[in-house]
């Protein structure tokens, strides 16, 4: 039985949230109103959303706010809604951990496509059905400092044991970066690996997100080591792989 997945719809506009509702549900998605953060809260306290759409601007909580608290123990997909296209809105909240982002008055059509792609850089969670498969997923580990990448789990996990909370859009690059170990990759191409249409961000957004990650996952996230930037002919970044965890010099 497939179960349709679940998007909170962020929003005080009730007029808003009753559009959408009835958009995305029409659209094969279980919709789940919530008119601020305490409702949001309420509903990760009984049942996660798959999604959240999110709007910034909100009379008792900003959409900010809400964010970096779904940041600090989540890492569900994240689409702003933005009252203008300024570039400023857009920088913030990419670099707190959103996802990606619509402009108001939102197009019906262009949010169902960036639902939908949020929701593509989630991978399924399959369980090992033997310890040969275990054995050979660790002769492919990729390293980023001291985290390793758990795609089946979609994690960073160190050798203690702790986990790196790592957003869809983070966890697209760094499968991008580990299957082109010493590749320069532009930043096109890095997009478009990681399952990002290059026009569905704006320019140098794939910086945002790399200094995010690099704050993450570099020993000296200052000095990057593991995710370097190149310069010249178009620039781009380069990861450099490790056999093992990498604590810093």
């Amino acid at each position: 039985m497939t179960v349709s997945p679940r998007i909170a719809i962020v929003d005080d506009d009730p007029l808003l949230r009753d559009l959408l509702m009835d958009y995305l549900s029409g659209q094969g998605y279980a919709a789940l109103p919530c008119d601020g953060g305490n409702s949001l809260r309420a509903l990760f306290a009984s049942s996660p959303p798959d999604c959240v759409i999110l709007d910034l601007v909100m009379p008792e909580e900003d959409g900010l706010n809400v964010l970096r608290w779904l940041r600090a123990g989540s890492d569900v997909p994240v689409i702003m809604l933005t009252g203008t296209d300024a570039p400023a809105d857009r920088i913030v909240g990419l670099e707190l951990g959103a996802d990606d982002y619509v402009a108001k008055p939102a197009d019906l059509r262009e949010l169902l496509a960036r639902v939908r792609s949020v929701l593509r850089r989630r991978p399924v969670v399959i369980p090992p059905a033997s310890a040969a498969p275990a054995a050979k997923a660790q002769d492919n580990e990729s390293w980023f400092g001291r985290w390793r990448l758990d795609r089946a789990r979609r994690r960073m996990v160190d050798p203690t044991g702790d986990i790196l909370l790592i957003t869809g859009a983070e966890f697209g690059l760094l499968c991008a970066f580990a299957e082109h170990p010493n590749v320069i990759l532009s930043r096109d191409k890095l997009l478009m690996l990681s399952g990002t249409d290059p026009g569905e961000v704006f320019d140098r957004a794939i910086d945002l997100r790399i200094t995010r990650l690099r704050k993450k996952i570099e020993p000296v996230p200052g000095d990057p080591a593991v995710i370097r930037t190149v310069r010249g002919h178009g620039g781009g970044y380069q990861y450099l792989p490790s056999n093992g965890p990498n604590y810093g010099r």
